[in-house]
């Protein structure tokens, strides 16, 4: 069996905890060579610690020797006091200083230090806490903040959302639910897998199986453009239910709706019908090894495809048919081309108009009247009269 090593370590954020004492953890996602992805949780003050034993282990490349040699990062050490602010701002150094760890040669980023010191602890499934005392706050590290942490202005309390049927893992990464349990959501991914936890549990789980307290509907969802958007297919998938739709990998689609489960309407010409968001890649955009390795893994079930689902709510779950996807689709393609027709005709209209003009002849200059001899001789100089006399 191959050795276990990290292949990316992404901060999510921090917690503000209460017991014993209040104190900070800084929430690490960690995924690993065979596929699997743990979160764990580390103090500044342990993530030091493992610093500094880090570079008595290697000490040319920690730079004591040289300091021209230096390839592991640099961390500042702890301050005497570390309040949120400090644990707020120390993020983005945190954030590059993981990134580097990881691609450093593999004799450090794969050493048992590393590898320990990331796995997942009894403490990390299970966290001490009190029924007395309030449950800790979560701040989270916006994707488009990671720049700049200090955009993180208080605590984001993570949404509640209840399970509407069983649900049995198929990878180590996922996690069982059961009908009626509720789980915090902390991450909403467009393929419709949310990593989400639920007591001492923590894993990615289908959005299909999950529904919002407050109503059948989220409110996150957006509407419908008709206008579409250009998608790549990067993977083939043959239809399964007769609204999807089976394209191979190349062919470019336009995707019109984009829902939360992960499962868009998307338009092939005329035709609309459901297909896979984590099988397409928008137009002109690079591939990325994450997305790449995204889709080595399975589409996440269809809501519409899970028996036995219960829900809370008296009213059912607002949903758009294919007909009327298709049905407003062609009246945009129809409205789309008729405003490029009426274009087209006014520029072929100015285009005549203006060929009229420049082949208009132009007009010839008055030819003015022979003068008379009387009206010669009066204006003539005496010069010419006597020629003519």
């Amino acid at each position: 069996m191959a050795e276990a090593f990290l292949r990316h370590i992404e901060l999510l954020g921090y917690e503000k905890r209460f017991f014993p004492s209040q104190h900070y953890v800084y929430m690490f996602l960690v995924k690993w060579n065979d596929l699997s992805e743990k979160l764990v949780y580390r103090r500044f003050t342990e993530i030091y610690e493992f610093h500094k034993a880090l570079k008595e282990m290697f000490p040319i490349e920690s730079g004591d020797i040289n300091p021209e040699n230096r390839i592991i990062p640099h961390l500042p050490a702890p301050k005497w006091f570390d309040g949120q602010r400090t644990t707020q701002n120390r993020q983005g150094t945190l954030a590059e200083y993981c990134y580097t760890l990881v691609n450093l040669p593999h004799k450090i980023s794969r050493c048992l230090h590393v590898v320990n010191f990331f796995k997942v602890r009894p403490d990390d499934m299970s966290p001490v806490t009190d029924s007395q005392f309030k449950k800790p706050e979560v701040f989270l590290l916006p994707k488009d903040s990671k720049k700049n942490p200090t955009d993180i202005t208080g605590p984001i309390v993570l949404q509640t959302y209840r399970v509407i049927a069983d649900y049995e893992k198929s990878s180590r990464s996922e996690m069982d639910l059961k009908a009626g349990e509720m789980v915090d959501v902390v991450e909403k991914s467009e393929s419709g897998w949310w990593f989400c936890q639920l007591k001492n549990k923590r894993g990615w789980v289908p959005a299909a199986y999950l529904e919002p307290m407050d109503g059948p509907d989220e409110s996150e969802e957006q509407e419908p453009n008709y206008a579409g958007e250009l998608y790549v297919v990067q993977k083939s998938y043959t239809a399964v239910e007769e609204d999807e739709l089976t394209l191979k990998e190349g062919e470019t689609i336009e995707v019109i709706h984009k829902l939360l489960d992960g499962w868009w309407v998307i338009r092939k010409d005329e035709a609309t019908g459901y297909y896979p968001s984590m099988y397409l890649q928008k137009s002109g955009e690079e591939n990325s090894p994450v997305k790449s390795e995204l889709r080595n893994r399975s589409a996440p079930p269809r809501r519409s495809t899970i028996r036995n689902a219960k829900s809370i709510h008296k009213q059912s779950r607002k949903q758009i048919s294919q007909e009327t996807y298709r049905r407003n689709s062609k009246k945009y393609i129809q409205s789309r081309r008729n405003m490029k027709g009426n274009v087209k005709v006014k520029a072929n209209i100015i285009a005549e108009k203006n060929e009229q003009e420049e082949n208009k002849s132009k007009a010839q200059p008055a030819v003015p009247p022979r003068p008379s001899k009387d009206l010669i001789m009066n204006r003539c100089t005496e010069s010419t009269r006597r020629k003519i006399m």
